[in-house]
Protein backbone atom coordinates (compact mmCIF):
# COMPACT_ATOMS: atom_id res chain seq x y z
CA UNK A 1 0.00 0.00 0.00
CA UNK A 2 2.92 2.85 0.53
CA UNK A 3 4.71 1.48 -2.46
CA UNK A 4 1.59 2.52 -4.14
CA UNK A 5 0.64 5.67 -1.90
CA UNK A 6 1.81 9.46 -3.30
CA UNK A 7 2.67 10.34 0.41
CA UNK A 8 5.03 7.94 1.52
CA UNK A 9 6.57 10.61 4.34
CA UNK A 10 3.51 10.76 6.68
CA UNK A 11 4.23 10.55 10.46
CA UNK A 12 2.41 7.35 10.23
CA UNK A 13 3.76 5.65 7.11
CA UNK A 14 7.12 6.34 8.89
CA UNK A 15 6.03 4.76 12.26
CA UNK A 16 4.90 1.94 10.31
CA UNK A 17 8.10 1.24 7.88
CA UNK A 18 10.64 1.87 10.51
CA UNK A 19 8.36 -0.55 12.82
CA UNK A 20 9.39 -3.42 10.27
CA UNK A 21 13.07 -3.29 11.67
CA UNK A 22 12.34 -4.39 15.09
CA UNK A 23 8.17 -5.66 15.54
CA UNK A 24 7.48 -9.66 15.03
CA UNK A 25 5.49 -10.50 12.54
CA UNK A 26 6.73 -9.98 9.02
CA UNK A 27 8.92 -11.81 6.29
CA UNK A 28 12.59 -10.81 5.71
CA UNK A 29 11.52 -9.75 2.19
CA UNK A 30 9.06 -7.69 3.33
CA UNK A 31 10.98 -5.58 5.76
CA UNK A 32 13.81 -4.95 3.17
CA UNK A 33 11.12 -3.51 1.00
CA UNK A 34 10.45 -1.06 3.55
CA UNK A 35 13.65 -0.26 4.71
CA UNK A 36 13.89 0.44 0.92
CA UNK A 37 11.37 2.90 1.06
CA UNK A 38 12.33 4.58 4.85
CA UNK A 39 16.28 5.02 3.23
CA UNK A 40 14.73 7.34 0.65
CA UNK A 41 11.61 8.92 2.71
CA UNK A 42 13.49 9.51 6.13
CA UNK A 43 16.77 8.59 6.43
CA UNK A 44 17.64 10.09 9.86
CA UNK A 45 14.73 7.83 11.20
CA UNK A 46 15.81 4.75 9.84
CA UNK A 47 19.91 5.51 10.97
CA UNK A 48 18.30 6.43 14.44
CA UNK A 49 16.04 3.37 14.76
CA UNK A 50 18.99 1.30 12.98
CA UNK A 51 21.32 2.28 15.91
CA UNK A 52 18.70 1.35 18.98
CA UNK A 53 17.12 -1.32 17.13
CA UNK A 54 19.69 -3.64 15.66
CA UNK A 55 21.69 -4.65 18.61
CA UNK A 56 18.38 -6.06 20.16
CA UNK A 57 17.55 -8.18 17.16
CA UNK A 58 16.90 -11.51 17.95
CA UNK A 59 16.72 -13.51 14.91
CA UNK A 60 19.93 -14.56 13.33
CA UNK A 61 18.51 -14.61 9.87
CA UNK A 62 16.97 -11.27 10.06
CA UNK A 63 20.41 -9.67 11.48
CA UNK A 64 22.30 -11.60 8.75
CA UNK A 65 19.74 -9.88 6.17
CA UNK A 66 19.40 -6.73 7.71
CA UNK A 67 23.33 -6.12 7.97
CA UNK A 68 24.23 -7.53 4.12
CA UNK A 69 21.14 -4.48 3.27
CA UNK A 70 23.14 -1.57 5.27
CA UNK A 71 26.56 -2.84 3.92
CA UNK A 72 25.00 -2.72 0.23
CA UNK A 73 24.00 1.16 0.75
CA UNK A 74 25.98 4.21 -0.53
CA UNK A 75 26.84 5.85 2.60
CA UNK A 76 28.38 8.82 1.23
CA UNK A 77 27.31 10.76 3.92
CA UNK A 78 30.41 11.07 6.60
CA UNK A 79 27.66 11.57 9.04
CA UNK A 80 25.51 8.77 8.08
CA UNK A 81 28.43 6.18 7.14
CA UNK A 82 29.46 7.00 10.95
CA UNK A 83 26.04 6.49 12.69
CA UNK A 84 25.66 2.79 10.48
CA UNK A 85 29.04 2.12 11.82
CA UNK A 86 28.26 2.79 15.06
CA UNK A 87 25.50 0.48 15.12
CA UNK A 88 27.01 -1.99 13.26
CA UNK A 89 29.77 -2.27 15.97
CA UNK A 90 27.19 -2.28 18.90
CA UNK A 91 25.22 -4.89 17.54
CA UNK A 92 28.56 -6.67 16.98
CA UNK A 93 29.47 -6.46 20.59
CA UNK A 94 26.12 -8.47 21.77
CA UNK A 95 27.54 -12.14 22.35
CA UNK A 96 25.54 -14.80 19.59
CA UNK A 97 26.71 -18.23 20.14
CA UNK A 98 25.01 -18.92 16.54
CA UNK A 99 28.86 -18.18 15.40
CA UNK A 100 31.71 -19.46 16.93
CA UNK A 101 34.06 -17.19 14.53
CA UNK A 102 34.34 -13.58 14.84
CA UNK A 103 34.69 -13.30 10.92
CA UNK A 104 31.62 -15.15 10.62
CA UNK A 105 29.57 -12.35 12.29
CA UNK A 106 27.27 -10.00 9.47
CA UNK A 107 27.95 -7.59 11.36
CA UNK A 108 31.92 -7.53 10.64
CA UNK A 109 31.11 -8.46 6.78
CA UNK A 110 29.35 -5.56 6.59
CA UNK A 111 31.99 -3.48 8.21
CA UNK A 112 34.60 -4.49 5.54
CA UNK A 113 32.22 -3.92 3.01
CA UNK A 114 31.56 -0.80 3.82
CA UNK A 115 35.30 0.67 5.68
CA UNK A 116 37.45 -2.16 4.26
CA UNK A 117 39.14 -5.12 6.16
CA UNK A 118 42.27 -2.95 7.94
CA UNK A 119 39.90 -0.22 8.92
CA UNK A 120 37.65 -2.49 11.29
CA UNK A 121 39.53 -2.99 14.42
CA UNK A 122 40.53 0.77 14.58
CA UNK A 123 37.23 1.55 13.74
CA UNK A 124 35.78 -0.32 17.12
CA UNK A 125 38.19 2.02 19.16
CA UNK A 126 37.15 4.89 17.67
CA UNK A 127 33.83 4.55 18.71
CA UNK A 128 34.48 3.22 22.16
CA UNK A 129 36.69 6.69 22.44
CA UNK A 130 34.29 8.54 20.98
CA UNK A 131 30.92 7.16 23.22
CA UNK A 132 31.55 9.84 26.22
CA UNK A 133 28.20 10.55 27.05
CA UNK A 134 26.28 9.09 29.63
CA UNK A 135 23.42 7.76 27.62
CA UNK A 136 26.12 6.08 25.84
CA UNK A 137 26.91 3.37 28.23
CA UNK A 138 25.88 0.40 26.95
CA UNK A 139 27.31 1.38 23.32
CA UNK A 140 31.01 1.74 25.49
CA UNK A 141 30.62 -1.92 27.24
CA UNK A 142 29.60 -3.50 24.33
CA UNK A 143 33.05 -2.37 22.71
CA UNK A 144 34.92 -2.88 25.70
CA UNK A 145 33.62 -6.50 25.46
CA UNK A 146 33.96 -7.10 22.01
CA UNK A 147 37.45 -5.82 21.74
CA UNK A 148 38.37 -8.47 24.53
CA UNK A 149 36.93 -10.82 22.57
CA UNK A 150 39.15 -9.89 19.86
CA UNK A 151 42.37 -10.33 21.90
CA UNK A 152 43.21 -6.69 22.04
CA UNK A 153 43.21 -6.77 26.14
CA UNK A 154 46.71 -5.37 26.04
CA UNK A 155 45.81 -2.33 23.55
CA UNK A 156 42.89 -1.52 25.74
CA UNK A 157 45.23 -1.21 28.80
CA UNK A 158 47.72 0.70 26.73
CA UNK A 159 44.67 3.29 25.50
CA UNK A 160 43.72 3.61 29.26
CA UNK A 161 47.25 4.24 30.36
CA UNK A 162 47.36 7.44 28.20
CA UNK A 163 44.08 8.52 28.85
CA UNK A 164 44.55 12.23 30.38
CA UNK A 165 43.83 12.30 33.87
CA UNK A 166 41.31 15.32 32.88
CA UNK A 167 39.38 13.36 30.45
CA UNK A 168 35.41 13.82 30.60
CA UNK A 169 34.77 10.12 30.45
CA UNK A 170 34.50 9.09 34.12
CA UNK A 171 34.06 5.59 32.56
CA UNK A 172 37.65 5.97 31.38
CA UNK A 173 39.19 7.59 34.47
CA UNK A 174 37.95 5.06 36.46
CA UNK A 175 39.67 2.36 34.20
CA UNK A 176 42.54 4.52 34.69
CA UNK A 177 42.40 4.42 38.29
CA UNK A 178 42.62 0.16 38.08
CA UNK A 179 45.39 0.02 35.87
CA UNK A 180 47.31 2.84 37.93
CA UNK A 181 46.87 1.22 41.10
CA UNK A 182 46.20 -2.57 40.45
CA UNK A 183 47.63 -3.03 36.62
CA UNK A 184 44.44 -4.84 35.71
CA UNK A 185 41.06 -3.87 34.15
CA UNK A 186 37.17 -5.56 33.72
CA UNK A 187 36.74 -7.99 31.10
CA UNK A 188 33.13 -7.48 30.60
CA UNK A 189 30.06 -5.47 31.57
CA UNK A 190 29.32 -6.43 34.88
CA UNK A 191 33.16 -5.98 35.75
CA UNK A 192 33.35 -2.90 34.52
CA UNK A 193 29.72 -2.10 36.88
CA UNK A 194 31.91 -3.62 39.66
CA UNK A 195 34.45 -1.39 39.59
CA UNK A 196 32.12 1.92 39.21
CA UNK A 197 30.95 0.86 42.48
CA UNK A 198 34.10 0.51 44.06
CA UNK A 199 35.16 4.14 42.82
CA UNK A 200 32.33 5.05 44.72
CA UNK A 201 33.25 7.54 47.65
CA UNK A 202 31.45 5.10 50.65
CA UNK A 203 34.21 2.39 49.43
CA UNK A 204 36.89 4.73 49.67
CA UNK A 205 38.49 3.00 52.29
CA UNK A 206 38.44 -0.68 50.53
CA UNK A 207 39.87 0.64 47.42
CA UNK A 208 42.95 2.25 49.78
CA UNK A 209 43.16 -0.80 51.39
CA UNK A 210 43.66 -3.04 47.74
CA UNK A 211 46.06 0.10 46.62
CA UNK A 212 48.37 -0.50 49.88
CA UNK A 213 48.14 -4.38 49.59
CA UNK A 214 49.48 -4.88 46.07
CA UNK A 215 52.34 -2.56 46.62
CA UNK A 216 53.84 -5.79 48.33
CA UNK A 217 52.88 -7.93 44.93
CA UNK A 218 55.25 -8.77 42.08
CA UNK A 219 54.98 -6.60 39.21
CA UNK A 220 54.26 -9.33 36.96
CA UNK A 221 51.21 -10.71 39.01
CA UNK A 222 49.06 -7.74 38.18
CA UNK A 223 48.23 -8.21 34.69
CA UNK A 224 46.42 -11.13 35.37
CA UNK A 225 44.65 -10.13 38.15
CA UNK A 226 40.74 -9.44 38.09
CA UNK A 227 38.22 -7.52 39.85
CA UNK A 228 37.39 -10.24 41.61
CA UNK A 229 40.75 -10.40 43.33
CA UNK A 230 40.85 -7.10 44.87
CA UNK A 231 38.93 -8.48 47.83
CA UNK A 232 41.16 -11.59 47.52
CA UNK A 233 44.21 -8.96 48.16
CA UNK A 234 42.38 -7.21 50.67
CA UNK A 235 41.63 -10.41 53.31
CA UNK A 236 45.05 -11.88 52.30
CA UNK A 237 47.17 -8.58 53.89
CA UNK A 238 44.79 -8.86 57.04
CA UNK A 239 44.97 -12.44 57.57
CA UNK A 240 47.99 -14.25 55.33
CA UNK A 241 50.17 -11.67 53.97
CA UNK A 242 52.59 -14.40 52.99
CA UNK A 243 50.08 -14.86 50.34
CA UNK A 244 50.53 -11.27 48.55
CA UNK A 245 54.62 -12.60 47.56
CA UNK A 246 54.12 -16.41 47.14
CA UNK A 247 55.24 -17.66 43.89
CA UNK A 248 51.96 -19.19 41.80
CA UNK A 249 53.73 -22.23 41.71
CA UNK A 250 54.64 -22.90 45.75
CA UNK A 251 50.52 -22.18 46.55
CA UNK A 252 49.54 -24.79 43.50
CA UNK A 253 51.57 -27.39 45.36
CA UNK A 254 50.31 -26.79 49.04
CA UNK A 255 46.92 -26.15 47.87
CA UNK A 256 46.98 -29.43 46.02
CA UNK A 257 48.35 -31.63 48.79
CA UNK A 258 45.72 -29.74 51.35
CA UNK A 259 42.93 -30.86 49.00
CA UNK A 260 43.98 -34.42 48.74
CA UNK A 261 43.85 -34.95 51.83
CA UNK A 262 40.06 -34.98 52.75
CA UNK A 263 37.08 -36.24 52.10
CA UNK A 264 35.18 -35.19 48.22
CA UNK A 265 31.57 -35.21 46.94
CA UNK A 266 30.79 -34.41 43.46
CA UNK A 267 27.19 -33.08 41.81
CA UNK A 268 26.19 -36.24 39.72
CA UNK A 269 23.40 -34.72 37.59
CA UNK A 270 24.65 -30.90 36.92
CA UNK A 271 22.49 -30.46 34.20
CA UNK A 272 24.83 -30.21 30.97
CA UNK A 273 27.18 -33.35 29.79
CA UNK A 274 30.02 -33.89 32.75
CA UNK A 275 32.86 -36.41 32.94
CA UNK A 276 32.09 -37.06 36.02
CA UNK A 277 33.92 -36.12 39.68
CA UNK A 278 37.05 -34.76 37.43
CA UNK A 279 35.03 -31.72 36.87
CA UNK A 280 35.58 -31.20 40.03
CA UNK A 281 39.20 -31.56 40.84
CA UNK A 282 41.75 -29.73 41.72
CA UNK A 283 43.94 -30.59 39.15
CA UNK A 284 41.49 -30.89 36.21
CA UNK A 285 42.21 -27.27 36.58
CA UNK A 286 45.52 -26.81 37.77
CA UNK A 287 46.98 -24.84 34.13
CA UNK A 288 44.08 -21.97 34.28
CA UNK A 289 44.30 -21.36 37.98
CA UNK A 290 45.89 -17.76 38.45
CA UNK A 291 47.26 -16.20 41.70
CA UNK A 292 43.52 -15.39 42.38
CA UNK A 293 42.24 -18.44 42.62
CA UNK A 294 44.59 -20.59 44.70
CA UNK A 295 44.70 -17.57 47.20
CA UNK A 296 40.89 -17.47 47.12
CA UNK A 297 40.75 -20.73 47.99
CA UNK A 298 43.21 -20.76 50.82
CA UNK A 299 41.03 -18.02 52.23
CA UNK A 300 37.96 -19.54 51.95
CA UNK A 301 39.28 -23.09 54.08
CA UNK A 302 40.80 -20.84 56.87
CA UNK A 303 37.39 -18.68 57.10
CA UNK A 304 35.34 -21.95 56.92
CA UNK A 305 37.66 -23.64 59.67
CA UNK A 306 36.54 -21.03 62.07
CA UNK A 307 34.29 -22.10 64.46
CA UNK A 308 31.62 -18.53 64.49
CA UNK A 309 32.08 -19.29 60.86
CA UNK A 310 30.84 -22.66 60.83
CA UNK A 311 28.23 -22.37 63.54
CA UNK A 312 26.23 -19.33 61.36
CA UNK A 313 26.80 -21.33 58.32
CA UNK A 314 24.63 -24.29 59.52
CA UNK A 315 22.03 -22.10 61.11
CA UNK A 316 21.22 -20.59 58.28
CA UNK A 317 21.37 -23.70 55.95
CA UNK A 318 18.68 -25.20 58.75
CA UNK A 319 16.53 -22.31 58.01
CA UNK A 320 17.21 -23.11 54.24
CA UNK A 321 16.66 -26.84 54.79
CA UNK A 322 12.69 -26.05 56.44
CA UNK A 323 11.82 -23.62 53.30
CA UNK A 324 10.70 -25.71 50.39
CA UNK A 325 9.94 -22.58 48.17
CA UNK A 326 13.44 -21.16 47.54
CA UNK A 327 17.33 -21.79 48.47
CA UNK A 328 19.21 -19.16 50.69
CA UNK A 329 22.12 -17.72 49.98
CA UNK A 330 24.80 -14.14 50.56
CA UNK A 331 28.03 -13.34 51.12
CA UNK A 332 31.08 -14.15 52.55
CA UNK A 333 33.61 -11.43 53.93
CA UNK A 334 35.23 -9.75 56.09
CA UNK A 335 33.50 -6.89 59.11
CA UNK A 336 34.30 -3.56 60.07
CA UNK A 337 36.88 -5.33 62.06
CA UNK A 338 38.44 -7.58 59.55
CA UNK A 339 36.71 -11.01 60.55
CA UNK A 340 35.59 -13.55 58.15
CA UNK A 341 31.65 -13.32 58.30
CA UNK A 342 28.83 -14.39 56.65
CA UNK A 343 25.91 -11.82 55.92
CA UNK A 344 22.63 -13.54 54.57
CA UNK A 345 20.49 -12.26 51.53
CA UNK A 346 17.59 -14.71 51.69
CA UNK A 347 16.10 -13.69 48.09
CA UNK A 348 13.47 -11.63 47.12
CA UNK A 349 12.06 -12.90 43.99
CA UNK A 350 11.16 -16.81 44.85
CA UNK A 351 10.96 -19.75 42.46
CA UNK A 352 11.38 -23.00 43.34
CA UNK A 353 13.84 -25.04 45.89
CA UNK A 354 16.48 -25.53 43.42
CA UNK A 355 17.37 -22.06 42.54
CA UNK A 356 18.72 -19.03 44.52
CA UNK A 357 17.74 -15.44 43.08
CA UNK A 358 20.66 -12.79 44.39
CA UNK A 359 18.94 -9.14 45.29
CA UNK A 360 20.31 -5.95 44.16
CA UNK A 361 20.78 -5.44 48.20
CA UNK A 362 23.37 -8.67 47.74
CA UNK A 363 25.11 -7.86 44.83
CA UNK A 364 26.14 -4.07 46.39
CA UNK A 365 27.19 -5.81 49.32
CA UNK A 366 29.17 -7.87 47.75
CA UNK A 367 31.31 -5.87 45.62
CA UNK A 368 33.69 -5.51 48.26
CA UNK A 369 33.22 -9.57 49.57
CA UNK A 370 35.57 -12.22 48.68
CA UNK A 371 32.43 -14.53 47.82
CA UNK A 372 28.90 -15.08 46.43
CA UNK A 373 27.32 -18.04 48.05
CA UNK A 374 24.44 -20.07 48.38
CA UNK A 375 22.98 -23.97 49.89
CA UNK A 376 22.03 -27.29 47.98
CA UNK A 377 19.88 -27.82 51.22
CA UNK A 378 16.93 -29.15 49.78
CA UNK A 379 17.19 -32.02 52.11
CA UNK A 380 19.93 -33.69 54.57
CA UNK A 381 21.42 -36.23 52.17
CA UNK A 382 21.85 -34.22 49.24
CA UNK A 383 25.42 -35.22 48.75
CA UNK A 384 24.24 -36.39 44.77
CA UNK A 385 24.01 -32.27 44.11
CA UNK A 386 27.35 -31.17 46.16
CA UNK A 387 28.82 -29.03 43.57
CA UNK A 388 27.62 -26.05 41.08
CA UNK A 389 24.99 -27.08 38.73
CA UNK A 390 24.56 -25.07 34.99
CA UNK A 391 22.94 -22.22 36.43
CA UNK A 392 25.23 -21.52 39.40
CA UNK A 393 28.28 -21.85 36.35
CA UNK A 394 26.36 -19.56 34.32
CA UNK A 395 25.47 -16.89 37.39
CA UNK A 396 29.61 -17.25 37.84
CA UNK A 397 30.10 -16.74 33.86
CA UNK A 398 28.16 -13.36 33.51
CA UNK A 399 29.30 -11.91 37.35
CA UNK A 400 32.66 -12.99 37.49
CA UNK A 401 32.58 -13.17 40.94
CA UNK A 402 34.44 -15.76 43.14
CA UNK A 403 31.71 -18.37 44.25
CA UNK A 404 30.85 -21.10 47.09
CA UNK A 405 27.98 -23.52 47.16
CA UNK A 406 27.50 -25.90 50.64
CA UNK A 407 25.14 -28.67 50.19
CA UNK A 408 24.22 -31.34 52.88
CA UNK A 409 25.71 -34.58 52.89
CA UNK A 410 24.42 -35.03 56.15
CA UNK A 411 22.38 -33.29 58.61
CA UNK A 412 25.98 -32.91 60.21
CA UNK A 413 27.78 -32.23 57.21
CA UNK A 414 28.17 -30.00 54.74
CA UNK A 415 30.34 -30.68 51.37
CA UNK A 416 31.69 -26.63 50.14
CA UNK A 417 32.59 -25.89 46.55
CA UNK A 418 34.49 -23.36 44.81
CA UNK A 419 33.78 -22.06 41.46
CA UNK A 420 34.34 -19.42 39.08
CA UNK A 421 33.73 -18.03 35.12
CA UNK A 422 35.32 -20.66 32.71
CA UNK A 423 33.53 -23.58 34.54
CA UNK A 424 36.47 -24.12 37.37
CA UNK A 425 35.53 -25.83 39.95
CA UNK A 426 37.37 -27.00 43.08
CA UNK A 427 35.54 -29.07 45.50
CA UNK A 428 36.85 -28.02 48.71
CA UNK A 429 35.97 -31.01 50.86
CA UNK A 430 33.51 -30.92 54.39
CA UNK A 431 32.81 -28.59 57.18
CA UNK A 432 30.81 -30.18 60.49
CA UNK A 433 28.60 -28.88 62.58
CA UNK A 434 30.44 -27.33 65.84
CA UNK A 435 28.02 -28.63 67.88
CA UNK A 436 28.00 -32.21 66.65
CA UNK A 437 31.94 -32.20 67.97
Amino acid sequence: MLKDSPDRTSPDATDALQGLIYRPGYTDDVRIDGLEILVETNPTRLLRTTRQRLPRIDDPMWLEAYCEWLSQQDWADPQEKAAVNEALVSSWGVFWPVWTQEEDRPEYKALVEINGTDDVIPLIFDVFKQSKRGSQQGLRDRCWVLLHRLGRRDELIELVETTPSDSANTMMLDLKAAVDDFGTVPYNREEILWLRKLRQPERAEFWTSAKTAVVDMPQSRRREMEIRDLPVVVAAAKHRPELLTASKSSLLETTEYNLRQIKHYYETEPGMPTDGSRRERFRTHRDVMTWGDVAAITLAMEALSQTPVQAHLFDYADRDHEDKGTEYGGIIGLDEAGRFEVREFPPKIRNHDRRFNASQQMFNAGYTALFHMHFHAQRHGNGNHAGPGLGDLNYAENTRTNNLVFTFVNKDTMNVDYYRHGKVIVDLGTITRPSAG
